[in-house]
């Protein structure tokens, strides 16, 4: 098995948690990097909670993905800027943003779109890898103002297969763009496995039709997230672009609305999930006594407790008026639109009606 800094590139097959990374990380940054998964995985728990209750609408679950997550954000510095996907819908926690601005976000308020310029943190895109030659386009750019700022986009490994992502690596490799790729391979692009994608006998071997540095790296071990991107984005400032390929296996759903049960089976699902990220670490501070269960108990619910306040402040915040969906598409306003328009007016009073009988209910 090869390694990078002597950590771990492939996923364990076992729940072994006597890693190398694991053990030799400072005990301060360990303890942090635990926390903030912590948090994001409690994010995701109350954020399934408040989409069945009609809270907040759709959301990616990144449940499983909170090492990548973390551990990538963390290798930044102040200046550098992150490009995410719709799975990175709670990085913007780990540089400052509020929970309330992130579950506004999700109920379609005006304070969930936040400025990118104040956390160096792009806007998310939906649409699968049209965000990746924005941060190679950025990342270039800072290169030739004379910055030393990289770019670090993450992406799925559904992205892989997409012409933005080819357009992207290219550019990449042959404008030596100081970014660094970052492909969360969870396995599933939403119910196609990654084998029915490519013939590749790993996504990082994309890296070398680019010319570009690549590196595979066990995804449930936030510490090899950590030490991986570092190295990458101290190559990328030197330019010399690099593809990291994080391997883990998708635990839950693709999004709310998914149903994997139609396309896998649970229990072998259950199987190659193999480790939690955040099991992992949880056991590996135990052992070295840097956690407790008490510890943890106390923290989850200081988190649960965060995340309640923030759900019920954003429900206070106000919508956005509908008529400027409508304000800058024509010259004129169609009788189309006009009638679409007044369709999307009724129903926003008839959601507000229901959204006030929940919350009395719910108070009950």
């Amino acid at each position: 098995m090869g390694s990078v800094n002597g950590e771990r590139l492939l996923p364990a097959k076992d729940t072994d948690v006597d890693i190398v990374a694991e053990r030799v990380s400072p005990p301060d940054l360990a303890r942090e990097f635990y926390d903030k998964m912590l948090l994001l995985r409690v994010f995701d728990e109350r954020a399934l909670i408040y989409h069945r209750q009609g809270r907040i609408g759709t959301w990616a679950i990144s449940w499983g993905h909170e090492a990548i997550h973390v551990g990538a954000m963390a290798a930044l510095q102040p200046e550098d800027w992150a490009f995410p996907s719709f799975r990175e819908n709670k990085v913007g926690l780990l540089r400052g943003r509020s929970a309330v601005d992130v579950l506004a976000g999700c109920r379609g308020q005006p304070e969930g779109f936040y400025d990118p310029y104040e956390f160096r943190i792009a806007p998310i895109c939906i649409s699968v890898g049209s965000h990746i030659p924005h941060a190679v386009g950025f990342a270039w750019g800072q290169r030739l103002l004379g910055h030393s700022t990289a770019a670090l986009a993450f992406f799925g490994d559904g992205a892989t297969s997409e012409g933005e992502f080819h357009e992207a690596a290219n550019f990449a490799g042959v404008l030596d763009a100081p970014v660094v790729l970052l492909c969360c391979n969870n396995q599933w692009a939403i119910s196609t496995p990654v084998e029915k994608q490519t013939r590749a006998r790993q996504l990082v071997d994309k890296a070398i039709g680019y010319g570009i540095r690549g590196v595979r790296v066990d995804g449930t071990d936030v510490m090899a997230v950590y030490r991986a991107i570092d190295a990458a984005l101290k190559e990328a400032r030197a330019g010399r672009p690099t593809f990291v390929e994080c391997v883990i296996y998708r635990p839950k759903a693709h999004a709310f609305s998914d149903d994997p049960s139609a396309y896998r089976d649970d229990a072998e699902a259950q199987r190659l999930a193999g480790a939690d990220c955040l099991e992992r670490l949880e056991s590996s501070l135990k052992l070295r006594t840097l956690l407790t269960d008490e510890i943890i108990s106390n923290s989850r619910r200081e988190f649960t407790a965060m995340m309640d306040a923030a759900i019920r402040e954003a429900e206070t915040l106000p919508f956005a008026d509908a008529r400027i969906l409508f304000e800058h598409v024509f010259e004129r306003r169609t009788p189309a639109m006009t009638a679409d328009l007044a369709l999307l007016l009724r129903s926003q009073r008839t959601r507000s009606e229901e959204r006030r009988v929940g919350k009395e209910c719910r108070s009950r």
